[in-house]
């Protein structure tokens, strides 16, 4: 009895073949752009400088002074990226609530209403202005209005943040199921009960969700804006590497990876609470 030999074979293997050789065709002319050539990392006079760099990084500064500076000033960071998000919220909600469509009575015939088709399209091109300017450029532009410190920071991540949020919180709102929220706005609900009572519930845990990973994000934002005179680890950051400090370079990066993983922690928690 012979027994025929069974190839087996991915038919779709022709096509995803094709995918990746049209992928890498196009990625070429980016990397030839962008004069990606990490070889040159490899080279002797690039890591004369680096081995260098590290050495200097070690042993981290331990001192008691030192160490109160950084703890202050990682408490800053926190408190610079909360109150930022406060302030985005304070920016998103109501931006959310004007642009969201099925929060609009008019356009239950079907049709928006001219006026409220404005509105709602002058809301979500704000929205676009807030979120297309970097937080970094944002930090510029304040600490030239307010001067050097966390205020700038806060004003920074609040501008692009409530940009952020209130794109995605609408993109949330408008892929729920919207029956409810008609039906309560076709029986004489106002657009806040209408919200509150139709779109939160069922969105509520993936619109908290998405505000705690911003949290998450502007927490790392804050420290880059720091570099720009707006406040907390970064400012203290950009100061020890002017001064070629590697020792207070190598303890402030370890109380920042500390701080991220205390944020991932509290957020990961936060979900699984929710969930």
């Amino acid at each position: 009895m012979t027994t025929a030999t069974l190839q087996i074979r991915d038919p779709a293997w022709p096509w995803r073949l094709t995918w990746i050789g049209a992928s890498l065709f196009l990625l070429w002319p980016l990397l030839v752009t962008t004069e990606f050539r990490p070889w040159l990392l490899f080279e002797a006079q690039s890591r004369e400088p680096t081995w260098r760099f590290l050495a200097a990084m070690l042993p981290p500064t331990t001192n008691a002074d030192f160490l109160w500076l950084v703890l202050r000033e990682a408490w800053r960071t926190v408190a610079i990226a909360t109150a930022g998000i406060a302030l985005a919220l304070l920016l998103a909600v109501p931006a959310t609530l004007v642009s969201v469509r099925v929060l609009s009575i008019s356009a239950l015939s079907g049709r928006m209403a001219p006026v409220s088709f404005a509105l709602r399209q002058l809301v979500r091109w704000t929205l676009i202005l807030l979120r297309s300017v970097p937080e970094l450029i944002w930090a510029l532009v304040f600490v030239r209005v307010v001067g050097l410190g966390p205020t700038a920071g806060v004003l920074a991540i609040a501008l692009t943040y409530g940009g952020m949020l209130g794109k995605v919180y609408g993109e949330i709102l408008e892929s729920g199921d919207a029956a409810v929220t008609q039906s309560l706005l076709r029986n004489g609900c106002s657009r806040l009960q209408a919200f509150s009572y139709g779109l939160l519930p069922q969105n509520a845990a993936e619109l908290i969700s998405y505000t705690v990973y911003r949290w998450e994000c502007a927490i790392r934002s804050s420290v880059v804006l720091g570099f720009v005179g707006a406040g907390g680890l970064g400012q203290q950051l950009d100061g020890s590497m002017k001064m070629f400090a590697g020792g207070e370079v190598s303890t402030i990066l370890l109380v920042f990876v500390a701080l991220v993983g205390i944020a991932d922690f509290v957020s990961s928690w936060l979900r699984r609470q929710l969930g």
